[in-house]
């Protein structure tokens, strides 16, 4: 916002308002005396809990004379900022900080600092609690306000989060190559076939966005606007999760089906597969590529993706695979009727997913497409696991956040000496 000088000039004259929040500056020796840290995560927290907004560090408040930051402390004050982002508020907030030289009244150009807070598709908590802001003030949020922006903003909402605009993006976070695989035989301009397929979003003001589903699905890097939006793979020596047996380990990013892909590379990779001449030589790998394939088509698609702070985590050790899927089951699903019923928590993501053909280097896993939405997913998981190790895979779900399905292995036997 205000990203000409201009504008953002005009804007200071004019003085706070509810996009807009000024602050001096003053150090204490090399430390920054104020503005306090806990008031101004107050001040960030509430910014993106209402609207768009911009805070500028280095102008007087009360006489809106640009002071400016002395050029040497600079470092010192943008990393004040980040700090304050990533462990005064929760969830931790993404803004974009500018460093920018403004005239003061003697027209001496001085440097302050611009940081740019979007609306969040989350609510943030900051040391005093819930706030919003209204006009030049922040409000601390009554426990009915404060119930209203939850329900807004989560799962339970009547726009479903998938199909939420996402703050900062616009249609050229979209990528043409990802987004013509769902509309390719429309021939309406793009924004208008994209805003009907629901990966863009028009919001209240009339602003186009990127929706979460089309970021998650036809942007080639979500992590710049979902930085949790990822897989988490790891295999470890032995039986035992510990980081100083870890033999590989990969930051799985990029566009959901990507995703399954490079999981299944990782897999493949990382498996150990036994041989066996009986009387013919026979291959055993320790997992079932078409379980493991299942099971991750379920945790790409049915994770719950207003859960900041939580990934999908994938850990294969020598007895067993661990997979982790943030958010608890959707709907009235339990642990126990999982294999029996049919539900599902994206069913913008799941649609889409399910035009999306199988790339072929995964292999045979018996599906075309990444789902087919019959809800056989978890019968095959439990009987491509059992049939190959002999145990019957097991979901728990973890303090009603977080669902981990453990995949055991196969006896690994190996072939005679030649």
């Amino acid at each position: 916002m205000f990203d000409s000088l201009g504008e953002l000039l005009n804007k200071i004259r004019l003085g706070e308002d509810s996009t807009l929040e000024l602050k001096s500056v003053s150090f204490r020796g090399g430390k920054i005396a104020g503005p306090k840290r806990d008031d101004l995560a107050d001040e960030l927290a509430a910014f993106a809990n209402s609207f768009d907004g911009v805070l500028i560090l280095g102008v007087d408040d009360r006489t809106k004379e640009i002071e400016g930051i002395p050029l040497d402390k600079l470092d010192v004050v943008e990393t004040f900022v980040r700090e304050i982002c990533s462990d005064s508020i929760d969830p931790s907030l993404n803004v974009r900080i500018v460093r920018m030289m403004l005239p003061d009244v003697q027209g001496i150009e001085q440097a302050v600092i611009k940081v740019d807070v979007p609306r969040s598709l989350f609510v943030h908590k900051s040391p005093h609690g819930y706030f919003r802001r209204l006009g030049s003030s922040k409000l601390e949020m009554k426990p009915d306000y404060l119930a209203r922006l939850f329900q807004q903003r989560s799962q339970a909402r009547l726009i479903r989060f998938e199909e939420q605009s996402v703050p900062e993006s616009s249609i050229n976070d979209l990528c043409e190559n990802l987004w013509r695989r769902f509309t390719a035989r429309s021939q309406e301009p793009a924004e208008i076939v994209l805003l009907k397929r629901k990966l863009l979003s028009r919001e209240g003001n009339g602003t186009v966005r990127a929706s979460v589903a089309g970021i998650l699905l036809c942007s080639e890097h979500p992590e710049r606007f979902m930085p949790n939006a990822f897989i988490e793979a790891v295999r470890y020596r032995g039986r035992i999760q510990d980081s100083n047996y870890q033999i590989d380990a990969k930051r799985i990013q990029g566009p959901l089906d990507a995703q399954i892909d490079q999981a299944m590379a990782f897999l493949k990779k990382n498996q150990m597969v036994a041989a066996t001449k009986k009387p013919y030589r026979v291959e055993t790998p320790q997992f079932s590529e078409r379980a493991v394939f299942e099971a991750m088509v379920n945790a790409v698609a049915h994770r719950d993706y207003s859960v900041s702070g939580s990934k999908i985590r994938f850990f294969m050790f020598d007895d067993r695979l661990e997979i982790y899927s943030p958010g608890a089951l959707p709907n009235t699903v339990t642990v126990e009727s999982l294999a029996l019923r049919q539900a599902t928590r994206n069913e913008l993501i799941t649609s889409l997913l399910a035009e999306s053909p199988v790339a072929e280097t995964i292999g045979d896993v018996g599906r075309g497409y990444y789902m087919e939405k019959r809800g056989d997913g978890v019968p095959i998981i439990f009987r491509e696991s059992e049939n190959l190790s002999g145990t019957k895979p097991v979901y728990q779900l973890i303090d009603d956040s977080e669902l981990l399905l453990t995949i055991y292995a196969a006896r690994m036997e190996r072939a005679d000496d030649e």
